[in-house]
């Protein structure tokens, strides 16, 4: 079946680094658009990065110039390389596959939780 597994989240100080990792599986991962989304306790769900099938990347611009999104299509997985994280980063981080055949359709991992503080 479909899996998107993510993992390297934890409890990290202001200023601090970490990096997510998340693996795919059950898909052509190498055809799909992937990202990732967060949400922290009373907000809602928000857009973090993106990148396409051929590597071209957005980032949002609470995140730009802190966070890095990357994938390895031969892993069949992407990252986000997060650093100078803030308090305000602290939420669940999902990962995100694109359907390629419908502009509102994804599949979603489960999540795993930053917490940024000291």
């Amino acid at each position: 079946q479909v899996q998107l597994v993510e993992s390297g989240g934890g409890l990290v100080q202001p200023g601090g680094s970490l990096r997510l990792s998340c693996a795919a599986s059950g898909f052509s991962f190498s055809t799909y658009k992937m990202g990732w989304y967060r949400q922290a306790p009373g907000n809602q769900r928000e857009l973090v990065a993106t990148i396409t099938a051929s590597g071209s990347t957005y980032d949002a611009d609470s995140v730009k110039g802190r966070f890095t999104i990357s994938r390895d299509n031969a892993k069949n997985t992407i990252y986000l390389q997060m650093n100078s994280l803030k308090p305000e980063d602290t939420a669940v981080y999902y990962c995100k596959a694109f359907w390629p055949w419908l502009a509102t359709g994804a599949y979603w991992g489960q999540g795993t939780q930053v917490t940024v503080s000291s």
